[in-house]
């Protein structure tokens, strides 16, 4: 058989993959926490967007979907009827201001995976500690004296932070609030002027106090059946990697945006089977027919 024709018959079998219309899942699966991730793979010579949910418990793939866009309104009307189809309470995401839209104007509780947190923001807290530090340290624009903090309890505070962001325990909530309310009455800066550091300051710990509650519930949120998170993307991140990535790596990309979505799937679908070791179910005879 000539490697077009293998590809035609691929396609043949992937567009039967049942339960992927959006609003369905993959065999129905019923779940209190769904979580979502996005990646980008060439079609046409540009870059198109799918959207890959997953349950995070068991790690099985819902849905595979082509999106128009990574904005807040596409996220939502992506993820909403999936959450719903699947009973979901909690959304498990990266950090993307997108998702945290999305949770919130569906009322649902938001988990921030604490690899992101690892990678992203504990690294982003350090680098702008380290701007921030010799800026506190001497105070050349006087602006912490104009509210009343020393420059020594400035530089505690950047000290305390950067531990935080490591530590990551709900009740460290309390703690970040009275640092950011220590800075409230600084400034912001008027047009053409730049903020001053105890407005950067405020600014700062008004972001880790926000986050807070997102970056740490995986420790406190338990399902109806006593369900778990462990905190990271792992299964979206492990799904990307398997069903739609190590496809991608050898090619040269896609022509047509269905032929992607169609293909993630089908080796989606598959996936789920191996993973709950149904291997006869996995057989493409039997979308073939």
């Amino acid at each position: 058989m000539c490697k077009s024709r293998i590809y035609d018959t691929v396609q043949a079998a992937a567009r039967r993959v049942p339960g992927h219309k959006r609003g369905e899942v993959f065999s129905e699966i019923k779940t209190p926490a769904v979580g979502g991730d996005l990646t980008m793979v060439r079609c046409a010579g540009r870059w198109l967007p799918l959207g890959l949910t997953v349950d995070p418990i068991s790690g099985l793939v819902l849905t595979v979907d082509a999106l128009s866009g990574e904005d807040a309104a596409t996220l939502k009307e992506w993820m909403a009827p999936i959450a719903k189809a699947v009973g979901a309470e909690i959304v498990v995401t990266d950090d993307a201001d997108g998702f945290k839209g999305v949770a919130d104007s569906m009322g649902m509780q938001h988990q921030v995976c604490r690899q992101v947190c690892k990678a992203h923001v504990q690294r982003n807290t350090d680098a702008l500690i380290e701007s921030l530090t010799p800026l506190v340290r001497e105070d050349k624009d006087g602006s912490l004296l104009e509210i009343g903090v020393a420059s020594e309890q400035a530089m505690s505070d950047l000290r305390r932070l950067g531990e935080l962001v490591r530590s990551r325990q709900p009740e460290e909530e309390a703690e970040l609030e009275k640092m950011h309310l220590r800075y409230k009455e600084a400034c912001p800066p008027k047009r053409g002027e730049k903020a001053s550091v105890a407005y950067r300051l405020r600014l700062l710990f008004l972001d880790r106090w926000e986050l807070w509650k997102r970056l740490t519930r995986y420790r406190t949120w338990r399902g109806p059946g006593g369900e778990k998170l462990d905190g990271t993307n792992n299964p979206s991140e492990r799904a990307i990697g398997n069903w739609i990535k190590e496809r991608y790596r050898p090619m040269r990309g896609y022509k047509v945006p269905q032929n992607a979505v169609n293909l993630s799937r089908l080796l989606a679908w598959a996936g789920n089977h191996l993973d709950r070791g149904d291997r006869g179910g996995a057989d493409l005879a039997m979308l073939l027919g």
